[in-house]
């Protein structure tokens, strides 16, 4: 079946090449577009689209303003945030993200029509891909929600060999402690972390080094919304850092975030212009190997909503030496890749839902 899509952006041209790319992905089909908020609003209610790709700065009702307006009016499409590459744009995207909208893409700054066309394709084809995954998980949740004769039929079920080699859903108390904790999102993190983060107390026992798959300046909004939300001080890292307890350091956008161990043994953060790695820069397995190599055994380590396996190959390095992993569940992730093929791996102690990533976390830490 078909993705529904309407592009929303108050330039002619950009809806244009919006719409031209999206109808170059297989089974899209773009059914309008709208100049402005009020426009948009209308077409979502009357043609009811799956997909909403949506300006972010726009005249009168901006893109903020439209998606808190669908979510009040539970319309039921997913949104697709389009931002200029600006601190503005960033800050107003980081706002978008956290408010429930499922992704993001950001404006070309220069180009040809063509060559912007295949950029905005290639940047979109991953992202419907993903949307349309959470939709069939969605629907299958839903549909085969069980009823309470259902849950007793399965607890009386023989237990299968795959069922005991999964992670328990609350694994074993750990038997090290961690110094510090490492962790990697992309898809849906922005949401992710405003729910969980928050919940942190001022006098966190250990440092926090986040890797957030986006682009330079929408780290730098990510931190200071964050900072402004949690008890504990967030920030986006700087080279030469030293990694602090009741601190969270997030990876800069276009960079790479590595630990060493400083003089001391303190956790010093260095900020690389090396490249990218499983086509991301920031990658969380740059950031994870660095702390297998310099902290071998003093990290928990966490991965949660995100498309790829990014993360997966520093995991295997931090689970040899006795890290333990905590992965987020399937039914609480905007896209399961990264914590699936984590799982599939192999190399995770204990699958969770997102509200009680913290919980494990808390129970992985000293102090």
């Amino acid at each position: 079946m078909k993705l529904r899509a309407l592009v929303v952006d108050d330039t002619a041209l950009f809806r244009r090449v919006i719409s031209d790319a999206l109808g170059l992905l297989p089974d899209v089909e773009v059914v309008a577009t709208a100049p402005n908020g009020k426009i948009a609003l209308e077409r979502i209610e009357t043609l009811r689209p799956d997909l909403v790709t949506l300006d972010v700065e726009m005249p009168d009702l901006d893109g903020i303003q439209v998606l808190e307006a669908i979510k009040q009016r539970g319309l039921d499409c997913g949104v697709v945030m389009v931002s200029a590459h600006t601190l503005k744009g960033g800050d107003l995207t980081i706002r978008a993200l956290e408010k429930g909208a499922f992704d993001f893409i950001t404006k070309p700054s220069g180009g040809d029509i063509q060559t912007n066309l295949g950029s905005i394709r290639d940047a979109m084809l991953p992202i419907v891909n993903a949307f349309r995954r959470k939709r069939e998980i969605r629907s299958i949740l839903s549909t085969h929600a069980p009823t309470s004769a259902q849950t007793a039929a399965d607890k009386a079920k023989p237990v299968s060999s795959a069922e005991r080699q999964a992670p328990a859903a609350r694994s074993a108390e750990p038997a090290v402690k961690a110094d510090l904790v490492v962790l990697g999102i992309s898809t849906g993190g922005p949401n992710a972390l405003t729910r969980i983060l928050p919940t942190l107390p001022a006098n966190f026992p250990v440092p926090i080094l986040i890797v957030q798959h986006m682009p330079p300046l929408f780290t730098q909004s990510l931190a200071a919304s964050l900072n402004g939300k949690c008890a504990v001080r967030v920030k986006e890292a700087a080279d030469a850092d030293i990694a602090q307890p009741g601190w969270i350091y997030i990876a800069p956008g276009g960079k790479q975030m590595k630990a060493v161990a400083g003089p001391k043994g303190e956790v010093t953060l260095r900020i690389t212009d090396d490249p990218p790695e499983n086509n991301c820069k920031p990658s969380v397995d740059y950031l994870f190997r660095s702390i297998a190599n310099h902290f071998p055994g003093k990290a928990a380590a966490v991965i949660m909503t995100g498309m790829g396996s990014d993360g997966v190959v520093g995991l295997r390095l931090l689970k040899r030496q006795g890290s333990r992993v905590i992965a987020q569940d399937e039914a609480s992730c905007v896209v399961f890749g990264m914590p699936g093929e984590a799982v599939k791996a192999g190399v995770v102690d204990v699958v969770v839902p997102l509200d009680r990533i913290i919980d494990e976390i808390r129970r992985s830490v000293k102090g």
